[in-house]
């Protein structure tokens, strides 16, 4: 497998698939400085999430993360940046580098981009029911007829992305083999984070 330097943006809740776009938007100095220097080498940025509990300042990393490339970015005169970040490949740590940059650096293995992108007609049916349920808990407004017009790989992966389950879950998907294996754990999500009981609503954070 392939070994690359990376520039990392540990983010807890965002992921990033292959093939997918995430718009970020970069204020905090050391970020800055890292879109400065993607901008001049090759345009990529290792989307990663920190584990939970650790320290905030320097919080320790899950291992799978995934490259991104920037497609758009706009520069504002503050400094800050608006910028949508293009999947490119999922990635694997495998050691943090000791850099003199405010921004962590990683020696990454990038994985092999999943094969088989379609699902079986009762796994796309039964993603699209529980999507449309646990938009309706939650009061989301969703244009259904373009959901219904996506592949398989960009609904599985998209309703991952902006689905907000915690960071423990969020991660899981990133790993999940496959994207059958995919859909069916975020079924499984939105249904246990969906659930009502009485009044309440479990807690999604």
């Amino acid at each position: 497998m392939t070994r690359t330097r990376l520039s990392i943006f540990p983010l807890p809740g965002a992921l990033l698939f292959p093939g997918m776009h995430l718009p970020l938007h970069i204020f905090e100095p050391r970020y800055r400085a890292m879109m400065s220097d993607a901008m001049a080498r090759d345009r990529r940025i290792g989307m990663i999430q920190p584990r939970p509990d650790g320290d905030p300042d320097d919080p320790e990393l899950f291992d799978i993360g995934c490259v991104g490339r920037i497609a758009e970015f706009e520069a504002m005169e503050d400094g800050r940046y608006n910028l949508i970040l293009e999947g490119v490949a999922l990635f694997r740590v495998v050691n943090e580098l000791d850099v003199s940059t405010a921004f962590r650096q990683v020696e990454a293995e990038l994985l092999p981009v999943e094969e088989d992108q379609t699902l079986a007609l009762g796994e796309r049916s039964s993603l699209e029911l529980e999507s449309k349920r646990f938009a309706e808990a939650l009061g989301y407004a969703v244009d259904w007829d373009s959901v219904g017009r996506l592949d398989d790989a960009a609904l599985v992966n998209g309703v991952a992305q902006i689905a907000p389950f915690d960071v423990a879950a969020k991660q899981a998907l990133l790993e999940s083999k496959g994207i059958s294996a995919r859909c069916e754990l975020l079924v499984q999500l939105m249904q246990f984070f969906g659930r009502h009981d009485g009044d309440e609503r479990v807690t999604l954070q």
